[in-house]
């Protein structure tokens, strides 16, 4: 039998870097696997959780986490894996502007925030952290958005977003004062830079995370991969496939750093086993029953803040054939 042909988009991570140099194949496909970017610009472009959910553009998908809880509480046509290949915490992605005088998170009440997307996984979680770890009620922040909605939602009422002003970057507005922080999945290209006007929140966010970690007992999850649902009705046996390709390909990159010059960093290798000493052996664990805690506790901070149409269970966010997982 021939194999099925399918697309995949991934981000450039080193996990999936056996991917894309053909080291790791998944059993019974030919998979053309396309690095897709979602905020930065990479070969195949960028946009890549709008391009799946608004025009199923690939069969299979990295997705954001928030994005998808969405879409599967809309009944949209997406199933995802219990395969997380990217994670944050949110700590490390909080910027202030220095001039405005914030010291700790609860100097954050009635500031004006700038975000990427409300919806996106990384806003959601600070949002959530802000007030599930440090009582600083999202609410009474005002929340500045740097474009469009991936889905669009109706706010809860009471809550203040504004999209950024046309011809405005969120990264300088943060860079001048006209907004006073910034949570973002990757540094503003004003950091990027060397501004002096831009600081973490937290002098020490490696301990805060630390903390974090040791107290919840896992590392955030921000990406899930997902399904066009008609793949799976039409090949449901390419689930177990693709999930055992990802396990190989996270294995094969954890042996990239047996060399300590794998990585440009000067003590790539140190860090290495400092992380696998303070996080364990896996902090990027696959499967459902050693996500739970992880998930339950995102999809809350989803239906607080107004972005799950409905509950779901941890159960009804996988194909059931990965339930047992």
């Amino acid at each position: 039998m021939a194999n099925v042909k399918l697309t995949m988009a991934l981000s450039h991570y080193d996990r999936h870097i056996p991917f894309f140099d053909g080291s790791v194949q998944a059993e019974g496909i030919d998979l053309t696997v396309l690095e897709v970017g979602q905020s930065n610009p990479l070969r195949h472009g960028v946009d890549r959780h709008e391009r799946m959910l608004q025009k199923g553009e690939f069969d299979i998908c990295e997705l954001s986490l928030s994005s998808y809880l969405m879409a599967r509480s809309r009944n949209m046509p997406f199933t995802a894996i219990p395969i997380f290949p990217r994670r944050l915490f949110s700590q490390s992605q909080m910027w202030v502007h220095v001039g405005a005088g914030i010291k700790s998170p609860k100097d954050l009440i009635g500031r004006k925030i700038g975000l990427s997307t409300f919806q996106t996984t990384l806003s959601v979680l600070a949002k959530g952290d802000l007030q599930s770890e440090y009582g600083v009620a999202w609410r009474k922040i005002q929340w500045v958005v740097s474009k469009e909605e991936t889905l669009p939602f109706k706010p809860q009422e009471g809550v203040s977003i504004q999209l950024v002003p046309p011809g405005k970057k969120i990264g300088t507005m943060l860079e001048q004062g006209e907004i006073d922080a910034l949570f973002m999945p990757h540094p503003p290209q004003e950091v990027v830079r060397g501004s002096d006007k831009i600081a973490r929140l937290f002098s020490d966010p490696r301990q805060e995370e630390l903390q974090y970690f040791r107290k919840n007992g896992f590392y955030p999850i921000m990406h899930v991969v997902a399904f066009r649902d008609e793949v799976l009705r039409q090949h449901p046996w390419v689930v177990r496939s693709v999930m055992e390709a990802f396990e190989k390909a996270k294995e094969v990159c954890q042996h990239y750093y047996d060399d300590p010059n794998w990585s440009r960093l000067a003590w790539g290798r140190h860090l290495f086993e400092e992380e696998r000493k303070l996080l364990g052996e896996d902090p990027w664990p696959y499967g459902v029953n050693r996500n739970r805690a992880n998930l339950e506790r995102f999809m809350g901070y989803s239906l607080d803040q107004g972005l799950m149409e409905k509950r779901l269970t941890v159960e009804d966010l996988f194909t059931a054939t990965a339930l047992d997982t």
